[in-house]
């Protein structure tokens, strides 16, 4: 799961995926409908891979939660909608992560989390991929 060239542009529904950079900001291609825009260095834009939710003890990364959802689900779509009322999705992501902070994570934001998981599911960007740093590699 490799999500360092996923972004979040402030301002813009969705999610984007980063394509090239360019003397005034970059290129990216909308997940959603693969539509290509530009974004200007002024834009607030965000890394999911540098996207961390608040627990009670630490910051556990997105990636983390969204292995959480995938475990959850057994690797399907997330069982409840992103416009559920917000006790219920504050009760599925206690499922999810149950240590989450309920002060500092609002109902929007998990959403967003929602919204984001089943976009990247079905875009097959959630699959597993092998990287030195997390997995040691199999001895022969």
């Amino acid at each position: 799961m490799n999500l360092t060239k996923i972004l979040a542009i402030s301002g813009k529904p969705g999610l984007y995926q980063l394509e090239t950079q360019t003397r005034t900001g970059f290129l990216a291609t909308s997940l959603a409908d693969d539509k290509r825009i530009s974004v200007g260095i002024r834009n607030n834009v965000s890394l999911l891979s540098e996207i961390a939710i608040y627990t009670t003890t630490q910051e556990v990364p997105l990636v983390e939660v969204f292995k959480n959802i995938k475990n959850l689900e057994e690797g399907k779509q997330a069982r409840i909608s992103a416009k559920s009322d917000g006790a219920t999705l504050e009760a599925y992501f206690a499922e999810v992560l149950p240590e989450y902070d309920r002060d500092r994570v609002y109902a929007s934001d998990i959403k967003k989390v929602i919204q984001w998981y089943n976009l990247l599911l079905s875009k097959g960007l959630l699959e597993e991929t092998a990287s030195s740093d997390t997995e040691a590699p199999a001895a022969e």
